[in-house]
């Protein structure tokens, strides 16, 4: 019975992670309202926005010359704040290529703010469909998901595509679950307190890291950065550091992997995300852990390894974060991604991680990933999007499995129309997740 027990409570945390809701019939969602685009998006295109029956927000983008495929767009995050139109018109603006190279846009902000993989992909399914009622049933329906997003579109691949989606397509991703994805924001909160001593301070009430910050601290996202910068000097230009600081800032960046642009941003995730998944989704349980973890590249390894900070993951909650996000690979339709290779936010090894539980699920034949040599991860080259479009859906229509060689060479065509940035390098293929993160133990 206690087995039984524990296997109650890790699904009542998934199920709390989740906030699984039935979809609402269609003519109880809010019905869009025409509304003027966001600056950027071709004037000849139509826009409307609404609210659905669930309280998520949205927008959608009709091009004048329609080509009869919609891309449902998952962003990235997540978001710990309220929901906000804003939120969407970001991402239409970002990926306003798409509309202009013909494409449908469809975007919701998700019902909540915080983490829940499998609840942003309920909402994104529930998107779909509201653009079958207004607009019609398009010739084809890709999904494409951004970071996170790229998560939550593996996701509702698996929930509901074939038939609601025809192709899927997943840029820049934190793929895998946010077990393998997460890890290292744990590794960065213990090794940053060990080398600067100051999140949180040593006359602040202490807590363990993995909750990322107690509900009640008055903690502000500009405080978080003053202190990064009395510690390693982040922030300031490199000459004006002091030895120290500098000295500090190498260990903390050689030891967790990550580049100087990117350690703010980690370590707010591993502060305000962290608080929003193990406090409010888990229910105080954490699913990360490092008892066993070996740290290296320090000035002395064998100092931090000692006095780091240790947790070990709580298994329910281990079991909780995999059922809401991890992928099962059981593809049953294309699936093409992209990501740069210096991506500093999400590791391009992350894209190892996905292929191996794919190839484990037997279904290699339905992924091809290529790889852009670029170091940013909001957005890449447009005219890479295109062409990644085109190619899915030649995938799709001919049954044309698509090469990296012949995206590099799609994307080389599209720049006359949608100007320079191609960057794919067909050749490459990144290394294990393992050689970035340390491995945790089973």
């Amino acid at each position: 019975m206690k087995n039984a027990s524990g296997r109650w409570r890790a699904w009542a945390l998934a199920a709390s992670l989740a906030a699984v809701m039935p979809f609402a019939d269609a003519e109880q969602m809010a019905e869009p309202q025409a509304a003027p685009c966001p600056e950027g998006v071709a004037a000849d295109v139509h826009c409307y926005n609404g609210r659905d029956a669930e309280g998520a927000l949205y927008w959608i983008a009709m091009p004048a010359d329609w080509n009869q495929v919609l891309v449902v767009h998952a962003h990235g995050g997540p978001e710990v704040g309220t929901p906000s139109l804003a939120r969407s018109a970001e991402d239409l603006q970002r990926w306003a290529v798409m509309v202009k190279a013909g494409y449908a846009w469809a975007g919701s902000s998700y019902r909540r703010g915080g983490y829940g993989v499998t609840m942003a992909a309920e909402d994104t399914e529930r998107l779909r469909r509201l653009f079958i009622e207004r607009f019609g049933k398009p010739r084809r329906t890709v999904l494409h998901g951004q970071s996170y997003g790229a998560g939550v579109a593996a996701k509702a691949a698996e929930l509901y595509g074939p038939p609601a989606y025809d192709g899927v397509l997943l840029t820049s991703g934190v793929l895998g679950g946010g077990n393998n994805a997460y890890d290292f924001r744990l590794d960065l909160r213990v090794v940053y307190q060990q080398v600067c001593h100051n999140h949180p301070k040593p006359d602040e009430p202490a807590y363990p890291l993995w909750q990322g910050l107690p509900l009640d601290s008055k903690l502000t996202r500009a405080e978080l950065a003053e202190r990064v910068k009395e510690c390693t000097g982040v922030g300031l230009p490199a000459a004006q550091r002091s030895p120290e600081q500098a000295a500090r800032l190498h260990s903390i960046l050689s030891v967790v992997h990550i580049p100087e642009r990117s350690l703010l941003g980690h370590l707010q995730w591993g502060t305000w995300l962290f608080q929003d998944l193990t406090q409010k989704r888990l229910g105080t349980r954490n699913p990360f852990g490092n008892a066993k973890v070996v740290y290296s590249g320090s000035g002395d390894d064998a100092a931090l390894n000692k006095q780091v900070l240790r947790y070990a993951a709580d298994p329910q909650a281990v079991a909780a974060l995999a059922a809401d996000s991890r992928p099962t690979g059981r593809l049953k339709l294309p699936v093409l991604t992209l990501h740069a290779i210096h991506d500093p936010t999400a590791f391009v090894e992350l894209e190892s991680a996905y292929r191996e539980i794919v190839d484990a699920a037997g279904a290699s034949s339905w992924l091809v990933q290529t790889f852009s040599d670029e170091a940013d991860h909001s957005y890449l080259g447009d005219p890479e999007y295109p062409a990644l479009l085109t190619a899915l859906l030649r995938w799709v229509d001919d049954g044309e499995r698509p090469s990296p060689e012949g995206v590099a060479k799609l994307c080389t065509a599209n720049e006359a129309r949608f100007g320079g940035g191609c960057k794919f390098r067909p050749e490459y293929r990144p290394a294990p997740l393992s050689s970035r993160v340390p491995v945790r133990a089973p």
